[in-house]
């Protein structure tokens, strides 16, 4: 269960918390971001196993997406449109480790960056990750421009997402010329 794990107890009561402010403050809340702070450590937990078998991150972190929300969905009602907002945010954590190229411009224009963003912060605020990634995600979103640009970090060899070529098709030889 949730609340057995140190990190996720302190992580769901610090969400909880926050909903409890936006609240009184007269703030909308999101069904999608409560059941994503309540299942997060158990797709954590499944996405962990999948990565130490060999999986590939981002794969894996699907497939532990997948398998978390088909148990729940056989205990809660979870509509699919709030299926859809809770995998967003889930979809969103590890892009917000990419802080080299066009990745992050392209990761403040997702329309559930600001979600992603607060969920990343309550991570943080729980022990799980750096605080560090959130400062500079918080100064990037506040930045302009130029200041902006030289916030970029410099990217690391192979970084850059690989192109793959299309392969010819196996007719494609050049015909011979009755002559």
């Amino acid at each position: 269960m949730i609340l057995e794990q140190p990190l996720g107890e302190k992580f769901v009561m610090l969400a909880l918390a926050s909903t409890d402010e936006r609240v009184r403050r007269g703030k909308g809340t999101s069904p999608g971001f409560l059941f994503a702070t309540l299942l997060w450590h158990e797709v954590l937990a499944h996405w962990d196993k999948m990565k130490a078998k060999g999986e590939a991150k981002i794969p894996a972190l699907f497939q532990a997406m997948d398998t978390v929300l088909d148990v729940q969905g056989e205990k809660l009602a979870i509509t699919r449109r709030i299926a859809g907002d809770i995998k967003d945010i889930w979809a969103l954590q590890p892009r917000f480790e990419q802080r080299a190229g066009k990745r992050p411009y392209a990761l403040l224009e997702q329309p559930r960056f600001r979600a992603g963003y607060d969920f990343l912060l309550l991570r943080a605020q729980a022990g799980e990750i750096d605080m560090e990634l959130v400062e500079w995600w918080t100064r990037f979103q506040n930045a302009e421009g130029d200041k902006r640009a030289e916030m970029l970090l410099p990217e690391a060899a192979g970084d850059k997402k690989k192109r793959r070529r299309r392969k010819k098709p196996a007719n494609a030889t050049p015909q011979a010329s009755d002559a």
